[in-house]
């Protein structure tokens, strides 16, 4: 199974084709994915870069963290899990709990 890789820090003029072919230098990638301002559909400065194998994720982790696109330095790291149903909530100091859920509109 693959694994999917954070990649912070983009210039808003990468392309899915840019991280393909840099990353792909340190292994098959599997699925590209830049994320996109829903209403814009701008870059929002990160994306996923899923690797075929566990080695291939470690080489491009070592191989392009910090390593300078367009004069930003790219941050790679592995991407955390997503929750299920995609609520967040966050607490503050106290431990209560904002009430904040994704999704809403307010």
């Amino acid at each position: 199974m693959g694994k999917r890789l954070f990649v912070g820090n983009l210039p808003f003029s990468a392309t899915e084709d840019q991280l393909r072919g840099l990353f792909g230098q340190h292994g098959e990638v599997t699925s590209v994915e830049i994320v996109k301002d829903r209403l814009t559909e701008r870059s929002r400065g990160f994306g996923f870069v899923e690797m075929a194998t566990e080695e291939a994720a470690a080489a491009a982790i070592a191989g392009l963290n910090q390593h300078q696109l367009d004069t930003r330095p790219l941050t790679v790291n592995t991407a955390l899990e997503r929750s299920e149903g995609g609520a967040r909530r966050s607490r503050d100091r106290s431990g209560r709990s904002s009430g904040f859920r994704s999704g809403n509109r307010w």
